[in-house]
């Protein structure tokens, strides 16, 4: 974990070939303490590499980002508003490196939309 103590995996699940995993944001997190003071907003390179650590997690591997496409952050995060998250993962394992396509949901809005390919390391 890149943050330590930043979230909490609360369940995970597999529904034909998607993941789906609920996490909860620890919203007094020393992160929030500089972005940013009385208006927290969870960083939007933080909630691409809450992707990278649950495809690790799911494939049991170290990974290292390779590419990533078609990143669109579509809502503020603020975790005031609401500490769960969701995260659906389409997870495709080729050639020695996964193909990720991912949404990020907070409080029933689409917060982020990614497309990722991770190298899987030895």
């Amino acid at each position: 974990m890149l943050l330590k103590d930043f979230y909490t995996v609360l369940h995970s699940k597999q529904v034909e070939g998607e993941f789906i995993t609920e996490i909860r944001i620890h919203k007094d997190h020393r992160l929030y303490q500089g972005h940013f003071p009385g208006r927290p907003v969870t960083p939007g390179v933080v909630l691409m590499q809450l992707f990278k650590e649950e495809a690790e997690r799911q494939f049991n591997c170290a990974l290292e980002l390779q590419k990533a496409s078609n990143i669109k952050f579509m809502a503020v995060v603020d975790p005031n508003q609401g500490e769960n998250f969701i995260l659906q993962s389409n997870i495709q394992e080729e050639n020695g490196s996964l193909k990720l396509k991912g949404i990020a949901q907070h409080n029933g809005c689409i917060a982020l939309r990614i497309n990722s390919i991770y190298k899987i390391l030895p």
